[in-house]
């Protein structure tokens, strides 16, 4: 199956197909006219190479990965991977919130000093020097 006909089938552009490639996450051979030919299976491939990237895992993490999907066994070694990925997001997601905790506090901060330059506190002065 050539490049176009296969991004056509899974949905990707050329250039994915070609960046798979790069990463060695998917493989193609080339004919004499220098052609990428891709094996009948590509379409999956890349729609479950879609589907990892989907869920969050990088190229590395879906290298690692596609071996035991190509085999069809799951494996200790497949769910240690995978827990190291879902701990890896856990992670992210708690760094995540501590920013945007610390962006409220920012905001709230910001909305107090604009609160106070539009509503200055009630003082002995009436803002003409004299005393009310």
């Amino acid at each position: 199956m050539r490049i176009g006909e296969v991004a056509a089938k899974a949905g990707v552009s050329v250039r994915a197909l070609r960046y798979y490639e790069q990463q060695d996450l998917l493989h193609s051979t080339r004919n004499p006219g220098g052609q990428r030919q891709y094996p009948a299976d590509a379409v999956e491939r890349v729609r479950l190479i879609q589907r990892l990237y989907s869920e969050g895992l990088p190229s590395r993490t879906i290298r690692e990965i596609l071996p035991f999907a190509d085999s069809g066994k799951v494996s200790p070694e497949l769910l240690e991977l995978l827990g190291v990925e879902r701990d890896r997001m856990d992670r992210q997601i708690a760094d995540l919130w501590e920013a945007r905790n610390r962006l409220d506090d920012c905001i709230t901060e910001a909305r107090e000093q604009d609160r106070h330059l539009r509503h200055p506190p009630a003082g002995p002065l009436n803002g003409t020097g004299r005393e009310s």
